[in-house]
């Protein structure tokens, strides 16, 4: 069993990379504004990542930078400049796919520690074995393995070589995310960072002598999504994730918002923790599984790990998320003497309305909002303005990052 494994959390900017690390995450994955597979995400600028390099430092957590695209000629041109620079910053490991990539890291910047991307489709032991010989420190592992497979690879390769696999988020249609789908529906390369999630479409069959005789696969009149996946959520299993020799459980989610990374890594983060503290007396606690259903997620899936996945692992109907939960505010702060907080809103909130407060702790409360003022003090009904700084009147003392939610009305 390992006696310690990363919990490793999605940043897409600088205000994501400070909640993960606050609500528990062990290390972040982050992307700069080349280079990443999220080019839609608002990344990082190398003026942010100095920041948020040092707000992680301060607290003992790790950074990781992507660098997974599968470039072509032209993408190569900045590299040398981007990784010297990436070099100064303090970078904890950069995450890549390509075999060029890692010669020019091991040119321009050779000290820094190399992740291999799932993007590289890594499957067995021997070839973990071949990019551990290429000075690869860690092995994010294709998701197309079962914990029989995960356990054989880690039995067959260097103790010094780590491996990380996927625990939570979405999960891609394609073999290790190597998607030609949206290249050819929609003219953006998924293996360079615009991927334009058709596998999200919805689609009708066509057979081929009956050219435009659209046939439902699923009798539905709005077509069916056939490519669409199930989230990945491995809460049940985090005893199995711990004894297959997975190192680092990694969340997927660099696009998701702050609440999806703060509440997704507190829930991975008490289970973990309640499991290494008594592996003998752990059990699961099913308040976890209703916690991150709190998020916005499809239905859940376990992917691989327990078996090759069935038609009962696609979602055929709706290509939507399921939201529970409305997030609406953020503590900025607390003063004790008046139980009073700033919240900056994130949604509508109403005075009257029964909230849920949520923090590192795990433990949350809920509460009504009796009293809520505005900037100038004068007592408000509503709070109606995008990253409004509002106070509320607070049942129990609070924190910075705190996070408000309230229950959608239609649930």
């Amino acid at each position: 069993m390992n006696k310690e494994v990363e919990l490793l959390a999605p940043a897409g900017d600088l205000e994501k990379l400070k909640f993960a690390c606050i609500y528990g995450a062990d290390a972040v994955y982050i992307g700069g504004q080349i280079f990443g597979l999220r080019a839609s995400a608002r990344n990082f600028s190398f003026e942010d990542m100095e920041e948020g390099i040092k707000f992680a430092h301060e607290r003992g957590k790790k950074v990781y930078v992507t660098l997974n695209i599968i470039p072509h000629n032209e993408d190569l041109n900045e590299l040398p400049g981007y990784l010297e620079k990436l070099n100064e910053l303090d970078v904890d490991a950069i995450i890549l796919s390509d075999p060029g990539t890692l010669m020019y890291v091991k040119e321009y910047a050779p000290n820094l520690e190399i992740h291999l991307s799932t993007q590289a489709n890594n499957t067995n032991y021997m070839s973990a074995k071949f990019w551990y010989k290429q000075g690869v420190k860690r092995i994010v592992l294709a998701r197309e393995l079962s914990f029989e497979e995960i356990r054989e690879i880690r039995k067959n390769t260097p103790k010094d070589l780590q491996l990380e696999g996927f625990i939570h988020g979405a999960m891609c249609i394609s073999y290790s995310g190597r998607c030609l789908l949206s290249n050819y529906m929609a003219n953006r390369d998924s293996n360079r960072g615009e991927c334009a999630h058709p596998c999200r479409w919805n689609y009708y069959l066509v057979e081929e002598q009956r050219p435009g005789e659209y046939i439902p696969v699923i009798e539905d009149e709005k077509g069916t999504y056939f490519f669409n996946s199930k989230d990945l959520c491995m809460i049940n299993h985090i005893p199995e994730l711990i004894n297959s020799g997975i190192y680092s459980f990694k969340i997927e989610g660099r696009m998701k918002s702050i609440y999806y990374v703060a509440n997704t890594v507190r829930v991975y983060r008490k289970a973990i923790d309640e499991y290494l503290k008594s592996p003998e007396s752990f059990k699961f606690n099913s308040e976890w599984i209703e916690e991150l259903s709190k998020v916005s997620h499809r239905k859940f899936t376990t992917g691989f790990y327990l078996n090759k996945p069935t038609e009962d692992d696609q979602l055929y109907t709706t290509s939507s998320y399921i939201r529970k939960y409305d997030f609406i505010g953020i503590v900025l702060e607390y003063d004790e003497k008046t139980g009073i907080a700033i919240v900056e809103q994130r949604n509508r909130m109403f005075k009257g309305d029964d909230i849920e407060i949520i923090g590192p702790n795990y433990k949350g409360f809920s509460q009504v909002i009796t009293k809520m003022y505005n900037d100038k003090g004068k007592e408000i009904d509503v709070a109606p303005h995008a990253q409004q700084k509002i106070k509320i009147l607070m049942d129990k003392p609070v924190e910075k990052y705190y996070i408000l939610r309230r229950k959608r009305e239609e649930n």
